[in-house]
């Protein structure tokens, strides 16, 4: 139980509630602080080992809720720029990706706490440009969320719509990405102690955050989310 390990239980529990609250997120708040913790690499291992978890666990409660012709397209064409933005993984500075990754957080929650909305159609080739960005993102840097959650948030669907399309989302990512990760090599059998000393805040977390979603308003669901969101990527750009 060293001392990074401590801080890194805490930030999984706050990411685990963050979780099971808004449906999506966790990543964003754990990787600019697991960056500095552990690296690019265990980072995006960590991260999306820890989120089949939780996803398994969310995904009974909202699948029906899921709206598949938007989620199933926009996963698949994730999945298929994912390759690319494995490949970067290993390419690109350590500490570049970290900027990358604060300022993608960054940028997202302030375009989204501005109150910009779309009212308009959703052609399947938005849909599949923005699973595509999500991809790439995702297999780079852990963090698919922002593009998905600046095209879901940006409508006028419920707070309980867009959590369960979260879900349903990285449902399908996430087994491509741990797939892609797999071939790849860059999955290490020697992060499963410190996934199994994370795993229990992160989930115990994201149940707590499920029932608090049943009692909040449409207005509170998007303060919470964006507002820690920002923080997370403030705190990555100034490191």
């Amino acid at each position: 139980m060293s001392p990074d390990l401590l801080v890194a239980m805490a930030i999984a529990a706050a990411a685990g509630a963050m979780r099971g609250f808004a449906g999506v997120g966790s990543g964003m708040l754990m990787a600019p602080f697991f960056l500095q913790l552990f690296g690019p690499l265990n980072t995006v291992a960590l991260i999306i080992l820890m989120e089949v978890v939780v996803t398994a666990q969310l995904l009974p409660s909202v699948s029906n809720e899921i709206n598949w012709r938007v989620v199933a397209p926009m996963g698949l064409a994730a999945a298929l720029l994912m390759p690319v933005g494995s490949w970067l993984l290993v390419s690109l500075d350590g500490r570049l990706v970290g900027k990358i990754v604060a300022g993608v957080v960054v940028v997202s929650s302030i375009a989204l706490m501005s109150g910009w909305r779309y009212h308009g159609p959703r052609p399947l080739a938005a849909t599949l440009g923005v699973g595509a960005v999500s991809g790439l993102l995702m297999a780079l840097t852990s963090l698919g969320n922002p593009p998905v959650m600046l095209y879901l948030l940006s409508g006028r669907d419920a707070a309980a719509t867009n959590r369960a399309n979260f879900t349903g989302y990285f449902a399908i990512t996430l087994v491509a990405l741990i797939t892609l990760m797999s071939v790849s090599g860059l999955l290490r059998w020697s992060l499963l102690p410190t996934v199994a000393a994370l795993l229990p805040g992160f989930i115990g977390f994201a149940w707590i955050g499920s029932r608090l979603f049943r009692k909040s308003s449409e207005m509170l669901y998007r303060r919470i989310a964006l507002g820690i969101l920002l923080c997370a990527g403030l705190y990555g750009l100034a490191q």
